[in-house]
């Protein structure tokens, strides 16, 4: 059952969110969205993630605006408090979900990808994390407050998210002592969103079915060990 639903952030206010329900789940996903805001692809996922038998919520973190149009997208990306994103609106999603799964992970992509990394560092109830091609700036990642375990996928031809920046990330990370397994797959930014291909794709990105299955594959054996 897909719903629009309302929650609370830690801090009291409201936030809305699409729900994606799975009868019987006993784990459930935050799932973070691209630049683009809370749109009918990222719902797409939501409703995978329910099918493979988890419940899922998408926040509306852009609070009720989407595009299509990169220069807008990048426009409320630029306007997004990341920090609080990922503490209060993200933080809260997690906890809304607490109320009806044992055990929430999150994931998210491209600007999502950056805000699961913070989330991990900032939402202690969050029991795993899986990132798909996004990091934010480096110095905002403790790693040290990483409790639960984390998966990331990279692409190598990505002109978004350098490898280097990969690297840095996955150093941080190991130094912290998470348990960590990351991935890399001859592709580009954006390989798993199958809205990425054809004339509407925007440059950088392309979709990549075969990886895309394989990172999915991967993804929910990951979800399926720690979460249930």
């Amino acid at each position: 059952m897909e719903t629009t639903i309302t929650y609370q952030r830690p801090d009291g206010q409201s936030v809305a969110g699409y729900l994606a329900e799975a009868p019987g789940a006993t784990g459930a996903v935050v799932v973070i969205q691209e630049w683009w805001g809370l749109n009918d692809q990222i719902r797409g996922v939501a409703d995978r993630l329910a099918h493979a038998g988890y419940h899922a919520l998408v926040p509306d973190l852009y609070r009720g605006k989407s595009t299509v149009e990169a220069e807008e997208a990048h426009h409320l990306m630029t306007g997004l408090d990341f920090g609080a994103a990922a503490s209060q609106d993200i933080r809260g999603a997690v906890q809304f979900l607490k109320t009806r799964a044992a055990k929430v992970g999150v994931t998210g992509f491209c600007m999502g990808g950056a805000l699961t990394v913070l989330t991990m560092t900032m939402t202690p109830e969050a029991d795993a994390g899986v990132v798909w091609y996004g990091y934010p700036p480096l110095e905002f990642v403790d790693a040290g407050k990483v409790r639960a375990p984390m998966m990331a996928h990279w692409a190598t031809q990505d002109q978004a998210f350098a490898m280097e920046g990969v690297e840095a990330l996955e150093a941080k990370l190991r130094a912290a002592g998470v348990a960590y397994e990351g991935h890399r797959y001859l592709a580009h930014h954006g390989f798993a969103n199958e809205t990425a291909q054809g004339p509407h794709r925007i440059a950088m990105t392309q979709y990549d079915a075969a990886w895309a299955q394989i990172a999915w594959d991967r993804t929910l054996r990951f979800f399926g060990r720690h979460l249930g």
